[in-house]
């Protein structure tokens, strides 16, 4: 089991020394919430191109917990990255200026998630870097993230782990255990937990995925049946969008 996870650690930082030296770019962005997935995420990174080749930005909003930026703060130290903090609240109160603006955890979710993809690509094009995305197999399956925001990037290189394989690399990489334990959330309001909105514990879905998969997409009982609709219904999340050149959506 060590030498696979060491294995995937090289391929997945091959991925992304592969792509900075093919795009000419500088290094890469990535965005740091205080989960395990972002660091994850930009440990690799970190090991692919060095710590001063990375931007690391902590995008907080008025829900944000006040010990994630401190989580952030003590992993951007361990692994010599630079961070940069920008509290997104001004960005969002903005928008609630919109006449009609409906204020609900929904759109004010999907809005932080959008201009913190924003930020991301606004420091890339200043510095020459690529936008490292941070999102993992089982939610970017079921459609738990925003369109055009959080899945949005250049390089996805946690994209093909399962949420269980995360946390088997984090263990591994060595990231801090106050993240490593903490409860998985998006940071949408206080005390919100990704598997109370999704409604599925992440190993229920981690399995009724695989098993999914392995018996070409067909559901064998009641959570198989409620895990394939919600990957059907997000489908348009993983598509290039409905266009008159010949590509359009496909359903399983």
């Amino acid at each position: 089991m060590q030498c696979e996870i060491d294995c995937e650690k090289i391929r997945i930082e091959n991925l992304i020394r592969d792509a900075v030296w093919s795009a000419g770019a500088d290094g890469v962005v990535i965005g740091v919430s205080g989960g395990v997935d972002s660091a994850v995420a930009l440990a690799l990174a970190t090991g692919a191109v060095s710590g001063e080749r990375v931007t690391a930005l902590f995008l907080p909003s008025v829900s944000t917990p006040h010990g994630d930026e401190l989580d952030v703060q003590e992993l951007c130290s361990r692994l010599g990255v630079l961070l940069t903090t920008i509290p997104i609240d001004g960005i969002i109160d903005a928008y609630r200026s919109i006449d009609g603006f409906e204020d609900n955890p929904q759109t004010i979710g999907n809005l932080m998630a959008r201009t913190r993809m924003a930020l991301l690509y606004y420091h890339a094009n200043l510095t020459g870097r690529l936008v490292t995305g941070t999102s993992n197999k089982t939610e970017y399956l079921i459609g738990y993230c925003t369109k055009w925001g959080d899945n949005a990037a250049d390089i996805q290189p946690i994209l093909h782990l399962y949420k269980k394989e995360i946390y088997l690399l984090a263990e591994a990489l060595q990231i801090p255990r106050a993240i490593i334990s903490k409860k998985p959330s998006a940071g949408l309001w206080p005390g919100q937990s990704d598997e109370d909105e999704i409604g599925i514990t992440y190993p229920e879905l981690d399995s009724a995925l695989e098993s999914l998969e392995l018996n070409g997409w067909k559901a064998d009982g009641h959570l198989e049946e409620r895990v394939l609709s919600m990957v059907k219904k997000s489908t348009h999340k993983r598509v290039p969008a409905l266009n008159l050149a010949g590509t359009a959506p496909r359903s399983l």
